[in-house]
């Protein structure tokens, strides 16, 4: 049986050397933990979709370790995006191109687009640097449960299947990154994240767009039931009459602040205690996973406000409950 203490480690040297072996790693972000593995590796990649439990039709993110790199794995590159990665790479930022030869199709799920983006967390990027392959990693949980944001969490949910996993701590964000792609050349959003719409718009100078989540999915997230406790879940607009469908039930609340209704409450948690979309976002992953481990027979959420990364928030509250 795996021991948490014996794949929890430190050290660069190995995690290379087992990434290099076409051999999985969890590797630490800025949003949230990744199972890596080579992007160049077949073999690899089809581990990644094993471990996860992941629908072949759900495609993986390659990161690299700098905007110089994007050449090796996507085409064409507009303009646009040489703008967003001077301002959001390295940073929870992904983008959409038409990948090149050396990208497999088992990495798009059959499609000719690529998803790419550079994360901003040193360990990881010391990592990449020291490898000569970019990688693919998606969150490291199994498909559909709540992503994790440390350690612990990797391996709560992957148990036997839990690879290497590199410790950088806990993750600053706390939710995936923007998804964005260029449709028909409109900037289009396929999964709203770290960063606000309105700041892509702001160093864009247009608007962009939402894309329509019922067409098949070109970029991951775009799932209708995603990111989801084992435990039954619910986001509401009103909590105090959600709260009546439940008597005599052993009930959880994510509440986005302070709120009175917290008094009545056994298990409860508060994403940002003065309201901070910013620190709620932080928050969410984890204060998820402490209710999803109470045992409860449901948990309630409220939502959050719907600006900023506040829309984000209730991207992943809504799928969780869908």
């Amino acid at each position: 049986m795996k021991k948490y203490s014996e794949l929890v480690i430190t050290d660069l040297k190995a995690a290379a050397k087992t990434l290099s072996n076409d051999d999985l790693v969890a590797i630490p972000t800025e949003t949230v933990y990744g199972l890596a593995a080579n992007a160049f590796s077949e073999n690899a990649i089809d581990k990644i979709y094993q471990t996860k439990n992941r629908p072949q039709t759900n495609p993986l993110i390659v990161h690299l370790h700098n905007f110089e790199q994007l050449p090796k794995v996507a085409k064409t590159i507009p303009k646009e995006v040489e703008l967003l990665a001077a301002h959001f790479w390295p940073g929870p930022l992904t983008v959409v191109l038409e990948k090149s030869d050396a990208i497999s199709t088992k990495v798009t799920a059959g499609k000719n687009t690529v998803a790419v983006r550079v994360p901003n967390h040193e360990l990881t990027l010391a990592l990449l640097r020291s490898l000569a392959f970019p990688l693919v990693a998606p969150s490291a949980n199994k498909s559909n449960h709540i992503s994790p944001t440390c350690p612990q969490h990797v391996f709560n949910s992957l148990k036997e299947d839990s690879p290497l996993i590199l410790d950088g701590g806990i993750c600053s964000k706390g939710i995936e990154s923007t998804i964005i792609g260029f449709e028909n050349h409109k900037p289009t959003i396929y999964r709203l994240g770290s960063i606000s719409k309105e700041a892509i718009e702001a160093v864009l100078g247009t608007s962009v767009q939402l894309a329509n989540h019922e067409v098949s999915s070109i970029a991951p997230g775009m799932q209708k039931k995603h990111y989801a406790p084992r435990t039954p879940f619910i986001s509401c607009t009103n909590l105090q009459e959600e709260l009546k469908k439940y008597p005599n039930k052993k009930i959880g609340v994510l509440f986005f602040t302070e709120n009175p209704l917290a008094k009545q409450m056994l298990h409860y948690r508060i994403l940002s205690s003065s309201g901070c979309v910013e620190e709620a976002m932080a928050n969410l992953y984890k204060m998820m996973h402490e209710l999803d481990e109470l045992e409860l027979d449901v948990i309630l959420s409220e939502l959050a406000p719907e600006k900023g990364v506040g829309a984000s928030i209730n991207d992943r509250l809504t799928r969780a409950s869908s």
